[in-house]
């Protein structure tokens, strides 16, 4: 690989695949919704080369919704019938959710998995997008399409743990701001997964 690739730290933190990560890392004995048939998932983490440096895409997820309702996430969702693999289930939900072409996407590779107290057993994508692709939001399901800087999002000093009460306990969960955007749950949690790698990487 060339030297001045901009992405070679990133494909050798995906490299380094290691344990998943998942809601219980930080609680232990939290219970879980579905516990012993988790569904899969597939996200698509994208990337975007911008004039002041390598972007990622996230969405808030429309206020009306059943669950979830106005949180930060990636694009993606649970493995449909249709879906040949979690990868397919990540960029098929982009595009119904995004407007994302998939011939837009280079795949650099997936993170662990992260498996969350909800049920979900989700297989992470990071992506490479084309810098002129167009995002068109899914209204019922998108509120907000927007952009954070992937360096912020790479320092694990940048997040922090914090609490709430979930089902009649405590729940530890990993957080992390950018500006008016508070990143939370199995985004953060993904999110810090990779910072871990890519801050042990050599670059």
């Amino acid at each position: 690989m060339r030297d001045n690739d901009p992405f070679r730290r990133i494909r050798f933190a995906l490299a380094d695949r290691g344990a998943g990560t998942s809601d219980h890392d930080l609680n232990g004995s939290l219970p879980v919704e579905n516990s012993g048939m988790l569904i899969e998932a597939g996200v698509l983490v994208p990337l975007i080369r911008r004039n002041c440096g390598i972007n990622v895409v996230l969405t808030q997820r429309s206020a009306g919704l059943k669950h979830h309702a106005g949180q930060i996430s990636f694009p993606g969702g649970r493995v449909e019938p249709g879906d040949g693999s979690p990868q397919d289930a990540a960029l098929r939900e982009a595009r119904e959710e995004i407007g994302l072409d998939p011939v837009a996407v280079e795949i650099l590779g997936q993170c662990p998995v992260h498996e969350t107290a909800t049920g979900f057993r989700i297989t992470p994508f990071v992506g490479l997008l084309n810098r002129n692709v167009r995002f068109l939001a899914q209204e019922e399901e998108v509120e907000d399409i927007f952009e954070v800087p992937f360096n912020h999002l790479m320092e694990p000093r940048n997040f922090r743990i914090e609490w709430r009460h979930w089902n009649g306990a405590r729940r530890y969960y990993r957080a992390i701001t950018h500006g008016k955007r508070y990143i939370w749950g199995a985004t953060a949690g993904i999110l810090y997964g990779l910072a871990s790698r890519y801050s042990r990487s050599c670059g």
